[in-house]
């Protein structure tokens, strides 16, 4: 089985990011990395503009998001407005599709399907929304997904909340999806556990800082471990990657 190498850059900036990802996308498609890749990443709060935003989706001017210290970001990706920032597990798969299904659609279900079955093992119950591209828990958002490809190389990915502030939220109408209410995995495990004593609006607040650390590995292996599965790849975690 071919391997999938895992990187985790742990807190960037996002811009930074974005340039370490096309870097990387560009050496897989010219075949100077040789595996499909994982980056994985936390971002300090950051909103960001996928090709089909629209500029009523974003609910604060750059200002305003300026002064919260919210980052503001126009890229290429598919999809509409969305939100990164602490407490997020953001994933950025660099695929060739060649080695699997030139299908991108094939591969938003796949990414899905990864989470949907990571946070499962976490003990979140997890689905799709007919019509819509994420993942949902209980009729609430869970995680976003934006990817773009060229020559059938992706890059971008997904966005899982898992102990995120989704206060954050209200700068916009997240993915353009009116009236979705946004969740996290914390926020549903204790509503599972604590029959409506969960706050979302703060998920932090009732959790210690070693649970919440403690589910943040989790999280993270149970992604890794449900990509290599969905994908036929063995994981292997990496400190660098020359490009």
């Amino acid at each position: 089985m071919s391997e999938l190498l895992v990187l985790d850059l742990g807190l960037r900036e996002y811009a930074e990011a974005l340039s370490f990802q096309r870097d990387l996308a560009a050496a897989r498609l010219a075949g100077r990395v040789a595996h499909d890749v994982l980056v994985l990443v936390e971002h300090p709060p950051v909103i960001t503009l996928g090709r089909s935003s629209k500029a009523a989706h974003l609910l604060a001017s750059p200002e305003a998001l300026a002064a919260r210290g919210v980052a503001l970001h126009e890229v290429e990706r598919g999809g509409d407005v969305t939100f990164h920032g602490p407490g997020q597990l953001v994933g950025y798969p660099i695929v060739d599709l060649t080695g699997h299904q030139q299908d991108l659609h094939w591969y938003l279900r796949q990414v899905e399907e990864v989470l949907i079955k990571a946070v499962g093992a976490l003990g979140v119950p997890a689905e799709r929304n007919p019509g819509k591209t994420g993942v949902w828990t209980g009729g609430r958002k869970l995680a976003s997904i934006g990817v773009h490809a060229r020559q059938w190389v992706t890059w971008h990915g997904f966005a899982l909340n898992v102990t995120t502030d989704l206060r954050y939220f209200d700068l916009m109408v997240p993915c353009g999806i009116a009236d979705v209410e946004m969740t996290s995995v914390a926020a549903a495990l204790r509503q599972r556990t604590a029959a409506g004593a969960a706050n979302d609006a703060a998920p932090d607040d009732q959790a210690t800082a070693a649970w919440a650390a403690t589910l943040a590995a989790s999280t993270r292996n149970a992604v890794i471990d449900a990509f290599g599965t969905l994908f036929s790849r063995t994981p292997r975690r990496v400190t660098q990657i020359a490009i």
